[in-house]
């Protein structure tokens, strides 16, 4: 049986590798796990808003919603599809 040499840069290859696979793992799981209905606090949190301006947002048509029993949902894509449109493009 022959004996194989490990060094420490086998070692640190090694380590290097298996922190990119964690990572990559981490990066899938995340994007898989995103959550597609949020409600008014995660949509003020995520935005940075008042509770005012989320009624506000609702009430002029900005940002659709969705209410059931009682508890008001906003679709994530819906969120950054209006972000998208009312980004404004500065040319300097």
């Amino acid at each position: 049986m022959s004996a194989t040499i490990i060094t420490t840069d086998d070692l640190r290859e090694f380590k290097l590798e298996l922190l990119e696979e964690i990572q990559e793992l981490l990066l899938k799981q995340h994007s898989t796990t995103s959550k597609k209905w949020l409600r008014s606090k995660e949509v003020r949190e995520l935005l940075g808003i008042s509770p005012g301006t989320l009624q506000n947002l609702r009430i002029n048509g900005t940002l659709p919603y969705t209410k059931i029993g009682g508890v008001l949902y906003y679709d994530e894509e819906e969120i950054n599809a209006v972000l998208e449109k009312n980004r404004i493009h500065h040319t300097f």
